[in-house]
């Protein structure tokens, strides 16, 4: 049946219901009696003595006919908007009149004059409690109690001002409620204020269609059992959870809308109102909601407003956590949901790249993109379509892992700072063993993808994935500058992790911290860099209070976190002897910088000044007899550039000689005067 034929059905049941609402307030006992008389005549002690004959009563006969017309009306598939609605709340047939009653004070406002008539007062033109029960065939005193749904599902609205009788109390119809009865059917603007409409059609992988199809069993047999228990999704992936229970949404014809557990309102009448609301609106609207409770620990309040709202059933609801189950008084089941296997973001990734690129390139292109970021399908569509969008000059593999970096960039603002990353391999001045370890670490990260997944490895792993190295070594032996090759070689985010930041004296702060920190760099398109790592990875000590009980439950999770990320984690530190030995056992990679030699050091020095500075010939072999490490040497470059600027003169060995000695006796190394005479004897000194 077209929406068009229904409507006119619909009109033409209210059009038959109204005039026999209009008969039935005009027949012999409708008019107003007393609050008590009607209680009286509902319990069978005695009758109204006023029900007595009214002048120009309808007959009998006309009421029938009246009936027999409504009943014709009603007679139609689907039914009119009311006799649904009555269906779907089990309203009784005197419940149903009397929502009749107030929705057509909307429908036909010259029923005021019926309801005045009818009470026996011009004042008294409204529907109430009183007019209904005299007259409505079969009325039921239960019907004013608060657990029916007229009361409790919102679908009256009471004016009960001071001691005035509930009975004797206007009555008005809720305003979606007349607006369904119309067949006008939105979601209520109350609930629109909280809720949006979520994308039902986003892509999903065939592990997740599985996923969604496992859940559909379930909620079907539990809708034979009359039980609708709330789906919780656990994951840390926000997008793959909402497209999941948008599939499932989709597959029971419903539609899906989302809201956030921090908006759900705390106070405890708010929420009641809520609740009651989305109840109602899910026996009127083929809908399902979606609650977004992955930061549900930000704070007590929220987590009472969520449970509030989950303690009774309320249709079709998914609760997407990120950890664990959340405990709620209802009926519930958890299911994990997981971004999309590595080999479904390669065939993704694939899938994009091959019309535009050749095969074996394409290929390639997706292996590594799936081996570095751990995207869901959403986030690799709108990569590709960005991309797509702005192509340049350079190959669309190229556009592609650019914004994959973009889009798994980190929000961590707060716990760390964002290094720019400018060396390159020719920056760095280290042994042959060192260079090549660090070239190692890089290898690994680019070959991820084929090692666990084209040979099998992940098969046979369930964590460790993640690549940690440790850089150990004094202070300015090029530590941080090595971090900086690596994620300047891979093409990735380097994050300088702010340990003041991190380390919190509340118990448990440290940890959410952590948390946060890994999850964020978890997409893999950052390189997490802990600086003075000994700080926070140092050894566990023995428990002799509590403040020894919770230090080592931060390692021990520090420990866990480590293990499970899969992305590159670089710890530097200048005493790797205080490093907890479990730290120890879980590294990839140790890298020893040491202190560089004097052949190490005439590399540093010669690299040390950038090929546009004006600078006059330096003496780099007697330079590197200067006992400096790389870091050193570089602010003494920079110092002397500064002094040659100053004075319009080009870097030379004199101030380079000068800056040297100001170095070294800041570190309060010994200064040898020989090595310092070529400054002496430019600065006229005996």
């Amino acid at each position: 049946m077209s929406a068009a034929t229904w409507q006119e059905n619909n009109n033409r049941y209210l059009a038959a219901s109204l005039h026999w609402l209009r008969l039935k307030l005009q027949q012999p006992g409708a008019e107003a009696k007393p609050a008590e008389q009607s209680a009286a005549g509902l319990f069978g002690l005695g009758k109204s003595a006023s029900a007595g004959k009214t002048k120009g009563a309808p007959t009998a006969q006309q009421l029938k006919q009246a009936a027999e017309e409504r009943d014709k009306a009603a007679a139609v598939d689907p039914k009119p908007a009311l006799l649904f609605l009555a269906q779907q709340f089990r309203l009784s047939a005197f419940e149903r009149d009397t929502l009749l009653l107030c929705a057509a004070m909307e429908l036909d406002p010259a029923l005021a004059d019926l309801c005045a008539k009818a009470q026996g007062g011009a004042g008294r033109n409204y529907p109430t409690f009183g007019l209904a029960l005299s007259a409505f065939d079969d009325p039921a005193w239960d019907a004013l109690s608060a657990e029916r749904p007229l009361r409790y599902a919102r679908l009256l609205e009471i004016n009960q001002p001071g001691a005035t009788p509930l009975i004797a109390s206007p009555l008005r119809a809720d305003e979606r409620i007349v607006n369904f009865i119309k067949g006008l059917n939105v979601l209520d603007d109350r609930l629109g204020i909280l809720l949006s409409p979520a994308d039902a059609a986003a892509a999903l992988a065939d592990s997740q269609q599985a996923l969604v199809d496992a859940v559909l069993q379930r909620l079907r047999q539990s809708a034979a059992e009359s039980v609708l228990p709330v789906v919780q999704l656990v994951g840390s992936d926000g997008d793959s959870k909402l497209a999941v229970a948008g599939r499932i949404a989709t597959a029971l014809g419903r539609r899906l809308y989302r809201a956030a557990a921090a908006e759900l309102p705390a106070a405890m009448a708010d929420n009641e109102t809520l609740t009651r609301l989305w109840q109602r609106e899910s026996l009127l609207l083929p809908v399902a909601l979606y609650i977004d409770a992955d930061n549900l620990d930000a704070g007590p309040g929220e987590g009472a407003a969520v449970q509030r709202f989950l303690a009774r059933e309320s249709g079709v609801v998914l609760l997407g956590v990120r950890d664990a189950p959340l405990r709620i008084s209802s009926a519930s089941f958890a299911v994990n949901v997981d971004k999309p296997t590595a080999a479904e973001q390669r065939d993704a990734w694939f899938a994009l790249l091959q019309p535009a690129v050749p095969a074996a390139q394409a290929d390639e292109a997706a292996h590594r993109l799936a081996g570095q970021f751990d995207l869901s399908l959403h986030d690799i569509q709108t990569a590709a379509a960005a991309a797509k969008a702005e192509q340049g000059n350079r190959a669309p593999a190229d556009d592609l892992w650019s914004r994959c970096r973009e889009l798994t960039r980190p929000r961590l603002d707060a716990l760390a700072q964002p290094l720019v990353p400018k060396a390159i391999w020719d920056d760095l001045v280290l042994p042959e063993e060192s260079a090549k370890l660090l070239r190692q670490i890089a290898g690994q990260v680019r070959g991820r993808h084929k090692v666990y997944e084209d040979w099998g490895f992940s098969s046979r792993m369930n964590r460790g994935f993640g690549i940690s190295a440790l850089f150990s070594g004094e202070s300015g032996t090029g530590k941080t500058m090595a971090a900086e090759v690596i994620a300047n070689d891979l093409r990735l985010n380097l994050y300088r992790i702010d340990l003041s930041a991190v380390v919190s004296k509340y118990i448990g702060e440290t940890e959410k911290n952590l948390r946060k920190l890994f999850d964020a760099a978890e997409q893999g398109g950052a390189i997490l860099f802990f600086d003075e790592a000994d700080a926070l990875f140092g050894k566990r000590s023995e428990v002799k209070d509590s403040h020894d009980r919770y230090a080592n439950i931060e390692i021990n999770y520090l420990l866990q976190r480590m293990e499970a990320f899969r992305g590159l984690a670089i710890l530097a530190t200048n005493m790797k002897s205080a490093l907890d030995t479990a730290f120890m056992r879980r590294l990839r990679f140790v890298v020893n910088f040491q202190f560089p030699g004097v052949q190490e050091r005439k590399l540093i020095w010669q690299k040390a000044l950038p090929p546009q500075t004006p600078q006059e010939s330096l003496d780099f072999d007697r330079l590197a007899r200067l006992n400096l490490t790389g870091g050193n040497i570089h602010s003494v470059a920079l110092n002397a550039a500064f002094q040659a600027a100053a004075a319009g003169l080009p870097v030379s060995m004199g101030l380079m000689l000068d800056a040297a000695r100001s170095e070294m006796r800041k570190l309060d190394k010994p200064v040898n005067e020989a090595e310092f005479r070529l400054l002496d004897a430019v600065k006229g000194r005996p």
